[in-house]
């Protein structure tokens, strides 16, 4: 890296310790401290607040989405340098030289993660009023839907790295007691462990990283090992950037630790929104993006990095194309969305604002094709097997259209949102130029076509066609409050096509913070062409099997290759023939040389001093003319061996 590009990276010590907090931002706490207290609330105060706890747990994230809002406002007064504002709160560690301060960086890169956190996550909340209307524990749930939105504030506003690790377990945790709410679903609380499982293996990358950080730099703050790093060896930079994205693949569900999120729909349907919306799974891109700086120095993790996000994108694409759960094929998708973004951020800084750019753009449509999906389910009295829909377009016509909408904004139709954020994405693909950029860019352009397969088999599947539904089944529109966010999502996913169309305004926001100066991209180029006639030719395929033939209710005998989607493609079981039996195997290894091994020579030795004293005891009669005997016997065998030398 050059001397000039690391300084637009890394900003001077002297001039962060000059930005200091003020007005609305010098409060940036108060950002943690709404939902958080919510949560306190809601956990701590029992069932008194039951009949109201959902009314706090909706205002949290509301109230924090309006500091947000105000302090992005704020933010826009400043000149571009100077808009990062750092708060320390407090001293978090002070042992020896390891000084860690409890401070917050809330800058542009920050607040776009605090505004979608906050934002999207207040209408998923919106939603689950209404979705959990009938739960007994709806103000429980609550309380940790308002725990997770506070752990992942915490996470992208943390000014270092065992912060952010804080937020990250927190993360963690509120996921597991989501996922597996309805914990008396055997499959709820299978699938809760499974998601704790996988990410401790993620989470394990991170906290060695972290580690390495310290030996190595001495400080884990942000402004401390950016500055640090350039003087390290490739070798150590490169290995705590691959640490960095083992922690990202646990929490943003890429290949291998990608298992856990298809059956992460076992939680309420809100949770599923917030997760792949909004919180978990964007973990992991912001980890990659925020520590840029290391990526920057070392090429060969930053290729790591791409070919994982490459790889996930068609692995999960593939996987939602074979689903009839219409959650887990939304799922699918997720994966291979968040694989965009993972490959963009693998392709530095001139994918930085790309993956950022697809990120927040993913938080609009996948909420709304999640809560949608979750109308559905509600009113088909929690069916989930698209099999069993179709014709929902006229039942549920306020549902579709929010659907449709979402629905041309993740294929990408001009001039809807992921038209403008994917196609930059190919295009930096095969800008990186040889085998690698070729077999990269190549992956993304296929991957938009599998996303237009996928999501119009879904759109299809459910929406149009014949009624496929019981008889006892009446659907109808869902109520008001699960509509209304719904619609504003919707609203959003198409707007944010026009936010992309204005040009490099969020290129110049963020340019300051990820180092990426301005860069003019074509609204229409030849991977834009091409990636839109892909959608095109995938989208009228899906038609042609979906849209002109009659849906089977039952699953049809499948080739190979659809059998092996619909077990997502082996991966559970290449998970467990490569980790869970080996550990298995070792484990009862373990245990046979500790019962055979450690066990049977204590138990030996034990034995063999105890069998001895039985036998010395038997000596001990307590008959004086036993040792007087004892004693003429030994006295001959002494005189014995004397004579016997002698002689």
């Amino acid at each position: 890296m050059t001397g000039s590009v690391h300084a637009a990276l890394v900003p001077h010590a002297a001039a962060l310790a000059s930005l200091h907090a003020t007005g609305i931002q010098a409060a940036a706490g108060l950002l943690l401290a709404f939902p958080l207290a919510g949560a306190v609330i809601l956990l701590l105060g029992g069932k008194r607040t039951n009949s109201w706890g959902h009314l706090v747990g909706v205002a949290m994230p509301v109230l924090a989405f309006a500091y947000g809002v105000a302090a992005f406002v704020q933010m826009l007064g400043y000149p571009a340098a100077q808009r990062s504002r750092e708060l320390t709160l407090y001293q978090f560690i002070d042992v020896g030289r390891f000084q860690v301060p409890f401070g917050l960086r809330l800058d542009p890169l920050s607040i776009c993660f605090v505004l979608l956190i906050t934002g999207v996550g207040s209408l998923i909340h919106i939603f689950a009023v209404g979705y959990m209307s009938h739960d007994p524990d709806r103000r429980r749930f609550f309380g940790y839907m308002n725990l997770f939105v506070a752990a992942m504030l915490l996470l992208v506003l943390a000014d270092n790295y065992l912060l952010l690790y804080t937020g990250w377990e927190g993360v963690g945790l509120a996921s597991y007691l989501l996922i597996g709410f309805w914990q008396y679903k055997d499959s709820a609380a299978v699938a809760a462990k499974k998601a704790f499982v996988a990410n401790r293996v993620g989470d394990a990358g991170l906290s060695l990283a972290i580690m390495l950080m310290f030996f190595q730099f001495g400080s884990v703050t942000f402004t401390g090992v950016f500055g640090a790093a350039p003087k390290a060896s490739n070798g150590v930079v490169t290995a705590i950037g691959l640490l960095l994205l083992l922690g990202a693949c646990g929490k943003s569900a890429q290949l291998p630790l990608q298992s856990w999120l298809l059956d992460a729909m076992e939680g309420p349907t809100p949770v599923s929104a917030l997760i792949h919306a909004a919180t978990m799974v964007t973990a992991g891109v912001y980890l990659i993006v925020r520590s840029g700086p290391i990526f920057n120095l070392t090429p060969d993790a930053r290729l790591a990095v791409a070919i994982v996000g490459a790889a996930t994108l068609l692995f999960g694409g593939i996987i939602g194309c074979a689903k009839d759960d219409i959650k887990k094929s939304l799922a699918g998708s997720t994966m291979s969305q968040i694989g965009y973004m993972t490959l963009a951020a693998g392709l530095g800084p001139a994918g930085y604002i790309f993956a950022i750019a697809q990120l927040l753009a993913h938080g609009f449509f996948k909420a709304t094709l999640f809560l949608t999906a979750g109308s559905v389910k509600h009113e088909m009295n929690d069916e989930v097997d698209m099999r069993r829909f179709g014709g929902l377009r006229v039942a549920m016509p306020i549902t579709f259209g929010a659907f449709f909408c979402a629905y041309l904004a993740i294929i990408g139709i001009p001039p809807f949102s992921a038209f403008f954020t994917k196609d930059p994405i190919i295009e930096a693909a095969f800008s990186r130029g040889g085998v690698s950029g070729a077999l990269l860019g190549t992956a993304a352009l296929i991957g938009a076509g599998i996303t237009s397969l996928y999501m119009t088999r879904m759109l299809l599947m459910t929406f149009t066609g014949r009624r496929r539904w019981d008889e006892g089944q009446h659907p109808h529109e869902a109520p008001p409050v699960m509509i209304w966010p719904a619609i504003l999502l919707a609203a959003g996913s198409l707007a944010a096509g026009a936010i992309f169309i204005i040009g490099s305004r969020l290129q110049d926001f963020l340019g300051p913070v990820i180092g990426v100066p301005p860069v003019s991209h074509g609204i229409f180029t030849v991977y834009g062409w091409a990636g839109l006639a892909l959608v095109i030719a995938a989208a009228g395929l899906a038609f042609v099997l979906y849209g002109r033939r009659e849906v089977p209710v039952a699953a049809p005998a499948a080739n190979p290759f659809t059998v092996a989607a619909r077990k997502d493609l082996y991966g559970d079981a290449i998970n467990e023939g490569l980790l869970m039996r080996p550990g298995q195997w070792l484990t009862r290894l373990s245990v046979y040389f500790d019962n055979r091994g450690v066990d049977g020579l204590v138990n030996t030795v034990a034995a063999a001093f105890g069998g001895s004293s039985g036998r010395m005891r038997k000596v001990q009669t307590g008959f004086v003319r036993s040792y007087a005997l004892s004693m003429l016997v030994g006295a001959v065998l002494l005189v014995g061996t004397f004579l016997l030398v002698r002689l």
